[in-house]
């Protein structure tokens, strides 16, 4: 049985690759940081204490942080992972302008302490380094593994030292190290104050009557969106692998925020029209589904556009170039954009007591994602998320969503 450790389990990723790698009979560890609050929504549905199951958890979870080498080190030398996942960064673009040397500690530094820790142990790990599309910034798409890179941003920046330290103890210390470029990768457990699902969630609170505007920054910023399931899948295959290798991880396909706004409120039936100009750009409902009348009317802003949410620097557009994964790796991305859009907004209606056209929860069912076990609650860390639905409400979520699945199941 193979051991792995990931940090940043309990983010987006981390939760995905937690739940992949235990349906492949792995022993699973997870670095997390002491909170006063919980801060494990995204994998209690998986996580069983050690203590009470005699002996049967596969899913362990150890206090430490990035800026801790000492502990990272002691870590390394008692787990003795067979593979490691370094996931865990301070990963907010916007917010990484905000926080730059805070950003550079944890998401430049933390790579070194850990890839050091790993060196000073002598346990032999296969590793894998969370790289990211940001390190392109200005250099035009497509991009692939040969493209210069010109980072944009702090968080980029850091990124890109780390991406360097992985290739150099892979060079120096022959350590069995890959670098995934990722591009863009969304899905239900997606953090709310990132883009895409700052306009699902807000979307589903529009239609439940919570929420009446989105506030968003530049619309005409292009991006490759993926399915994140998929490009755990991929981060597990870059280690069953003879060689470590970096590779490009994406969909090819390239969107616009505003046609992602777009679709997503398409999707249940809302029409948007755009007023004003760039800064005070403003998204109004143009027409809507009679189900939603109640709730969002014609002329409504749903969409306000806010200089503040605009980067000091842009990054203009991001295509991924996957001719490397697809030869070597045989790799090629399932879940479309226009997929992507319906996942997300079904599952966030579903959150919201709200009946979604499930199309989204179709495709996922048909494509073969079973080892996800969704929770039938938000658990990304917003203040609903420690406001569960009362038990009533909740089953009723639940066999909703048993309802879907099985219609899905039965068109398949």
């Amino acid at each position: 049985m193979k051991v792995a450790l990931i940090t940043g389990i309990t983010g987006q990723d981390g939760s995905y690759l937690a739940e992949l790698l235990l349906s492949k009979g792995y022993t699973v560890h997870g670095i997390i940081r002491r909170s006063s609050v919980f801060n494990t929504n995204r994998i209690d549905h998986v996580y069983k204490d050690p203590n009470a199951v005699n002996g049967e958890a596969q899913l362990f979870l150890h206090y430490g942080d990035l800026s801790d080498p000492g502990l990272l080190t002691e870590l390394i030398y008692n787990i003795r992972p067979d593979e490691v996942y370094h996931l865990g960064a301070q990963s907010h673009v916007r917010v990484s302008f905000d926080m730059p040397e805070y950003t550079g500690n944890i998401t430049a530094m933390g790579t070194t302490r850990l890839l050091e820790a790993i060196r000073r142990s002598g346990i032999r790990p296969r590793f894998y380094q969370a790289s990211s599309s940001e390190m392109f910034g200005a250099a035009p798409p497509p991009q692939n593994e040969q493209t210069p890179f010109a980072p944009q941003s702090p968080y980029a920046v850091a990124k890109l030292y780390a991406y360097w330290m992985a290739c150099n103890y892979r060079d120096a210390y022959g350590l069995f190290a890959c670098n995934g470029i990722l591009f863009n990768h969304e899905s239900p457990r997606r953090g709310e104050t990132f883009l895409t699902r700052k306009v699902t969630r807000a979307l589903a609170f529009m239609l439940s009557g919570k929420q009446k505007t989105v506030y968003l920054g530049n619309l005409d910023a292009y991006r490759d969106w993926g399915y994140a399931p998929e490009y755990v899948q991929m981060m597990w295959l870059m280690l069953q692998q003879d060689q470590p290798d970096d590779y490009v991880v994406g969909t090819g396909e390239m969107h616009s925020v505003r046609q992602f706004v777009e679709d997503a409120f398409a999707y249940v039936g809302i029409e948007l029209e755009w007023r004003g100009q760039r800064q005070h750009e403003q998204g109004v409902v143009r027409s809507v589904d009679t189900r939603w009348n109640h709730v969002v009317r014609s002329g409504d802003v749903v969409v306000q556009v806010l200089p503040k949410y605009f980067r000091p620097t842009e990054v203009d557009a991001l295509r991924a170039d996957i001719t490397k994964a697809r030869q070597k790796l045989g790799w090629e991305p399932q879940v479309t954009y226009r997929d992507l859009v319906r996942i997300m907004v079904d599952y966030d209606l579903l959150f919201e007591g709200l009946h979604p056209p499930g199309e989204g929860i179709e495709c996922e069912q048909r494509l073969g994602y079973g080892w996800i076990q969704q929770p039938p609650y938000n658990v990304t860390g917003g203040l609903d998320s420690y406001q569960r639905l009362p038990v009533k409400a909740e089953r009723q979520l639940v066999r909703t969503i048993v309802e879907l699945l099985a219609e899905a199941e039965g068109k398949w």
